[in-house]
Parts: structure tokens; sequence; C-alpha cells
């Protein structure tokens, strides 16, 4: 059942291929990575085990996620694999387009593993991009690595007839194949995590046609046209709800989505336009795999935590302008006045800019945190993702700082 587009608020009661090519596939498989042959034989296995496994039996993470009590707080980072890491930067030169390292499964699986087989974090998460799905949608885009993501832009009811139903396996099979492989790789301790983004922040590309630092043309539609803009957020929500299902049948184990730029949103904006069509997509991942944790993630959300709690999802990953303690109360109230059970999970939120200090007020920072958000429910992470010149043992001095931290009984 949809969730209306009128205002949502807590504090009611109760088949298209994309257009990338791959010129360069056979030689992607001179990386130190190659995709397993048994990859595609272990599809029905990996994909029922990752929604079937005893609690026991899952990754410390996954866990965590839910909500149990574990052994120590699980730690993965925002972007983590990317441009941090001197092997990623090496690689960039082969393989010199974004679409090429995150859509040849072999260099997407390969960039995924860098900072697990670096830092042995918990959680593995897929290289890949919020804009991946939207070609399958009808929305081609281009990235310019210096600019970022550009398309036509979709002003009006003409424009949006090219959206249409999405069929991942026909336009994502590279997505199917990295992720079936990253469960492989990386065995059953670690947690391989996927993504989507959210129909508001992926309409802000479709409306604006590239990214923006105000947003007004996506603004003007929504006091001016909102029926518009609901039609493209609908069909988005319906296509990403698809998409996130496809990557849990795949290997995923735990979705997180992003709304990135609904931190722009007044709250009663949020309320219309960015709320419903979250809750669209989680509702979808908990009527088919109520066991599959889900985290959400708005940047500069410190105005709208208790409405994303409010939304049912499993986490809430805090940036790092939210006191930590702060926010699990606020997350707590946000689902209490929706009429959920539960605490509800936490993820976050060390300042990305604190991996810049010395190493004691890197660890003194992140211990400060894990106090804070106490021995259950919380993932370690950042506030947001890691800066691009952050220096690699830096980063690996946070993570073991986080793995070697036990909470006092």
């Amino acid at each position: 059942m949809k969730v209306s587009h009128v205002a949502f608020s807590l504090f009611l009661a109760g088949s298209q291929t994309t257009a990338f090519t791959n010129p360069v596939s056979n030689s992607a498989k001179q990386q130190s990575f190659r995709l397993p042959s048994s990859a595609s034989s272990a599809a029905d296995t990996t994909s029922s085990a990752n929604v079937a496994q005893k609690s026991t039996q899952d990754p410390l993470l996954i866990r965590a996620a839910r909500g149990e009590k574990t052994e120590r707080t699980p730690v993965w980072m925002m972007r983590q694999a990317g441009r941090h890491i001197a092997e990623y930067r090496d690689l960039c030169k082969k393989y010199p387009t974004f679409r090429e390292r995150s859509e040849i499964p072999e260099v997407a699986v390969e960039v995924s593993l860098q900072p697990w087989r670096n830092y042995q974090t918990d959680g593995c998460i897929l290289f890949s991009d919020i804009l991946t799905p939207l070609p399958g949608i009808g929305c081609e885009f281009t990235i310019d690595e210096k600019v970022g993501p550009l398309m036509e832009p979709m002003r009006s009811y003409d424009d949006i007839k090219k959206m249409h139903p999405m069929d991942p396996y026909k336009s994502t099979p590279f997505v199917a194949e990295a992720l079936k492989a990253l469960r492989q790789e990386v065995g059953p301790e670690t947690a391989v995590l996927g993504f989507v983004g959210c129909p508001y922040t992926l309409a802000t590309y479709i409306v604006e046609g590239k990214t923006s630092k105000e947003y007004l043309e996506i603004k003007k539609m929504a006091l001016n046209e909102p029926d518009l803009l609901h039609a493209i957020l609908q069909q988005l929500a319906d296509n990403i709800g698809d998409y996130a299902l496809f990557q849990i049948e795949n290997g995923a184990q735990l979705i997180q989505i992003f709304d990135s730029w609904a931190g722009h949103l007044s709250p009663r904006d949020y309320n219309t336009f960015a709320a419903p069509y979250q809750k669209q997509i989680l509702d979808k991942i908990k009527e088919k795999y109520p066991d599959v944790p889900t985290v959400i993630y708005i940047k500069h959300s410190g105005a709208l935590i208790e409405r994303m709690a409010a939304t049912g999802v499993d986490v809430v990953s805090l940036d790092w302008t939210v006191d930590m303690a702060d926010g699990r109360d606020r997350i707590e109230a946000g689902r209490k006045s929706a009429g959920l059970e539960g605490r509800g999970g936490v993820q976050g939120n060390l300042d990305p800019a604190v991996l810049f200090a010395n190493h004691d007020v890197i660890e003194e920072r992140a211990i400060e945190i894990l106090k804070k958000a106490g021995s259950v429910g919380h993932v370690m992470n950042l506030g947001h993702g890691i800066e691009a010149a952050t220096p690699e043992e830096n980063a690996h001095h946070f993570i073991e700082t986080v793995r070697g931290y036990r909470h006092e009984e």
C-alpha cells in the first residue's frame, strides 16, 4: 500500500539497458580481484542465505543494526572505498571514468574490497552510485569527472513520459554480479552493504539536470507544480524500492537509503516531498525481507531526526553536527510519537575532519561517541563520507580504535 503524498507528520497518530558501454571489461580481469566462475551458480544459495540465516550466524554489523546485544561495536566508513586509498588512485589511471570503475563488475568488486582488506571494516559496501539505476528508468546521465553528474532536466509532464518501470536484471546486471562476488570474498563475519538513493534526492538531479547548491528548480516545482513533482517522486519510489529488493536478492545484507539533499528542505516540505517516499521504499523492503536491516542518512539533518526515525527505519545515521546522546534520545522520541516500539538504532557520527588530527585526538573523539551511544544498537561510522585527502594511516587508526574498544558491563 502506497503512502499518500500529503504531508507526512511524525505527530500524527497511529526492459531498458544503460547507455554506458563496457569497452574494457576484458582488461579488467588483470586486476587483483577475479570474479569467481562459481558466482552465478551460487546466486540462489546466496540470495536465500542472506535472509534465512539465524541471528547468531549473522555478521556483527547486522546483529547490531537489529538492536541485538553484540560483543563489540561494529564499524565502517561512508565512502570508505575510493579516493583516499592509493590503490584506488592507481586504478583510476587505468579506468579513468567513474562509470567504468563502478559498472565493470571486476573493478567495482576490487574497489569495494580495498578498504575491507586494508582496515578490516565490519561492513563492505558496494562501490556504486545512487544514480546508477536511473538509465534503467529512462533518465540517462553522464559524469563529468570535474563537474559531476549531468543530464537533460525533466520539468514537464511531456518530459517525464520518458520514465518507465525498471528491470534491474537487464539494466544493472553488473550490480548483481558484484554483490554475489563480494559475499563470496568477505566471508561470514563481514556484512555486505547495499544502498539506494531516495526519490527526493534523485529528483534533484532529474529536475536540476546537475548538482546544485540552492536547488531552486526543484523547489520552484514543489511550490508551483507539486503534482508534477509528486508524479516524478512516485515513479522513483516504485523503481527504487524494486532496486533495493534486487540488491538484497543478490547478496546485500543491509540497505542504506540516502536522501542526502533532503536536509535542504523545511520540515513541512520534508513531510510532503521526502518522508512519504522514503517510507514507501522502507515498507517495500520490510514487507518482503523483514529481517534485513535498513539505515537512513541525510546530510545536515539535525532538524529532521525525529521525522527520520518516524519512517520506521531500523537505524538513523547521524551527521557530526548532532550530539550522539541527544541523537539517541531524539530517535527514540520520534519512534514513540509514530507508535513504533523500541529505542531504534543509530549510526555515526565522527566528524570526518577528525581523521586529519593526531592519533590521540582520533582515539579520544571516537571513544567519546562510543560511550555516549552505548553498547546496544550502534554502528560506528563517520558523520559523512571520508574526505579524499584523509591519510590512510589515520583511517586505519580510527577503525582499530573502535574494533579494540569494549563497553563496561
